[in-house]
């Protein structure tokens, strides 16, 4: 089955007759229209009292108000919460680690410290009851290391790549990876524990297993693993997810940027382009160590872009990589256990045309049980996700012997067609994405929810879900499985989808955006990119791009998926210029919100000498550093009521 195009001009029409079937557009010059999609199969979750009404949606109590777009070199709340920065870049962690020094980094130091461009974050109560929301281990990734931020003298990220040294190299890749910090809260502060859970995960010396289909195949073999077991590191680890048994996933994705290519002509030439692995490396690696050389090393870039299951309370145990999960450049694993027992989990690859997939366990969940827990991920049947124009989405299996996936396209087993699941995909017709990043799943109705940040390069190859052929600013995508809300089928072959929202400015028709008609305009989105539910199932959305898409600064929005206020935005983080905003988490009792702040004062142009701004710490001699950030109120209580 091949994917079909469909007709710029049809598809457009079906669109916009869609999206006016109960009339939500409101005639002024902001409201573009608020209401997601209604098929003919009746796709909308909007509360059923709102049928048409223009009179504007009463504001609720206890609501916080916006924190301004304006891009500044500040890190913004709203009035009547506090802001601390709990863990930055070159922060000791471990017992006996040294404190950040500015451009005198040494290996053996970053090591021991809080990894640089801080990403997903997950948070692993130590403690029962109220005392979980006080006394956690904060796990964190990190997704990359640029260079000509972290080390003076460079004037940008090539001389950065092609001039630093071997102690500058090593210090990137013991940057990258993930770090388990213990962190305790007093009072209104959280502090960090240099307690023996406290761990390092680097590119650079960790040892992590591969398990699954894949593990131990020819392809995976390599110089150093003749085994195809083991592997050294993780690399751009991007978003992730938690699994009901305590173990925190995180999720490989640009990948490409590593190796230095291509590969000599054959099976993995082909394989190694679909994953754009066909061009000089962006990251200096390949100079120091021969591994990163595609040449030399052909299989190794295939032992990358995989989902690395992790144990933070077992500071001694291997990570593993999950090979059942299928090989893309993936952003988030986001585990639910369904009403038949069996784990499902949802991801995105973070790339233009691209996928969105869903795994589900053969074995059932034992909640009673975490020993019978620990390999069920390594036992599943991966899909990707087909949306009709209809408003119907369906789930095709990538399985070896079916649709294609033969020895006749390539495919002798199934762990080639987990190993090149880009190119299975292609073959059974997925829709290709508007770059499918963080997926997310609402505690309260069940439905998924995935961001699609943006594609301008769609051209005629528009469809319902990806509807416009240049897309600045992104939209975020609707799942609906089959059942009653909150009681659904995550593993039935049939779901529904519709558009929750579209990103961009209503006062720009071209934009094409849409929104809930009552959303200010100093609250409007662009380039979602990660997204957590609380437990009252509001949506919290953040975004990657906004301050280039339309000069504004990125940050972290929340708004309702259901009833009058469904889509209604409320802009509630405003990030420093330069950065995005990554891995919102709640703490355990949602008292505190934790949130990334990646790659501040980053920009084409900027250096270690001369960045955009010098948060978090405003010194003229220190770089400005990602870090994770605490958000409590001050009056005590929920974020967010």
């Amino acid at each position: 089955m091949q994917y079909q195009k469909g007709r710029p001009e049809d598809l457009s029409q079906l669109i916009e007759k869609r999206w006016s079937r109960r009339d939500f557009l409101k005639k002024t010059a902001f409201a573009a229209g608020a209401i997601p999609l209604l098929g003919p199969l009746g796709c909308s979750s909007l509360g059923s009292g709102n049928t048409g009404s223009t009179a504007q949606v009463a504001p609720l109590p206890g609501l916080p108000g916006s924190v301004s777009n304006a891009i500044s070199h500040e890190f913004s709340v709203p009035d009547g919460y506090d802001s601390q920065v709990l863990l930055a870049w070159g922060d000791p962690i471990l017992d006996g680690a040294v404190p950040f020094s500015p451009g005198q980094q040494r290996v053996e130091d970053q090591l021991g410290q809080f990894g640089t461009c801080a990403d997903f974050i997950a948070y692993i109560p130590l403690a029962e009851g109220p005392e979980g929301g006080k006394h956690a281990l904060l796990c964190c990734n990190h997704e990359y290391a640029n260079g000509s931020m972290m080390f003076p003298g460079f004037t940008d990220r090539a001389a950065a790549r092609n001039g630093v040294d071997e102690n500058q190299c090593g210090v990137e890749m013991a940057a990258i990876g993930h770090s388990i910090v213990e962190i305790r809260k007093e009072g209104s502060q959280w502090k960090v524990v240099q307690g023996p859970l406290n761990r390092r995960i680097s590119l650079l010396e960790t040892e992590i297993d591969i398990s699954g289909p894949v593990a131990g195949h020819p392809r995976m073999q390599t110089r150093d693993d003749p085994t195809g077991t083991r592997v050294i590191g993780t690399l751009a680890n991007c978003a992730g997810g938690v699994t009901p048994w305590g173990t925190v996933l995180i999720c490989e994705e640009n990948i490409n940027y590593y190796f230095d290519g291509p590969a000599p002509q054959g099976r993995e030439s082909v394989n190694h382009e679909r994953y754009g692995i066909t061009r000089p490396a962006r990251y200096p690696y390949y100079r120091f160590h021969e591994r990163f050389r595609v040449a030399d090393h052909v299989n190794e870039p295939n032992r990358f872009g995989w989902v690395v299951e992790i144990d933070p309370k077992a500071p001694n145990s291997r990570p593993v990589k999950r090979t059942s999960l299928g090989r893309f450049l993936r952003e988030a694993a986001q585990v639910v256990v369904d009403k038949s027992g069996r784990v499902v989990v949802y991801s995105g690859d973070d790339a233009y045309f691209e996928y969105i997939y869903r795994w589900v366990s053969d074995e059932r969940y034992d909640p009673d049980s975490p020993e019978a827990n620990r390999n069920i991920l390594d036992r599943g049947v991966l899909s990707v996700a087909r949306c009709e124009a209809d408003g119907r989405m369906r789930w095709l299996p990538l399985s070896f012997g079916e649709n294609g996936l033969t020895p006749e396209n390539g495919f002798h087993s199934q762990a080639d067609v987990l190993l090149e699941a880009r190119r299975a995909a292609d073959l059974l017709g997925g829709t290709p994405m508007d770059r499918p990043e963080d997926v997310e799943v609402s505690p309260v109705t069940g439905r998924i929810y995935a961001m699609l940040t943006k594609n301008k390069k769609r051209g005629k190859r528009v469809d319902g879900v990806n509807s416009r052929a240049v897309n600045y600013h992104g939209q975020v995508l609707e799942m609906i499985p089959p059942g009653p809300s909150g009681d659904v089928s995550h593993i039935a072959d049939e779901f529904r989808w519709d558009l929750f929202l579209l990103g961009g400015n209503p006062a720009h028709p071209e934009h094409g955006a849409r929104f809930h008609p009552d959303t200010n305009p100093n609250d409007i989105l662009s380039n979602p990119d990660n997204a957590v539910f609380d437990k009252k199932g509001r949506l919290w959305i953040s975004s990657d791009g906004a301050e280039s898409s339309l000069s504004m600064a990125d940050g972290l929005w929340f708004c309702d998926t259901e009833g009058d206020r469904r889509a209604l935005l409320k802009r509630f983080i405003a990030v420093p210029k330069g950065a995005e905003l990554s891995g919102p988490c709640f703490a355990a009792d949602e008292e505190t919100l934790f949130v990334a702040v990646q790659h501040p004062g980053s920009a084409r142009s900027t250096t270690f000498d001369k960045p955009d701004c010098r948060w978090p710490d405003f010194k003229e001699d220190t770089p400005p550093r990602s870090a994770v950030v605490a958000i409590t109120r001050r009056a005590g209580g929920v974020i967010l009521d």
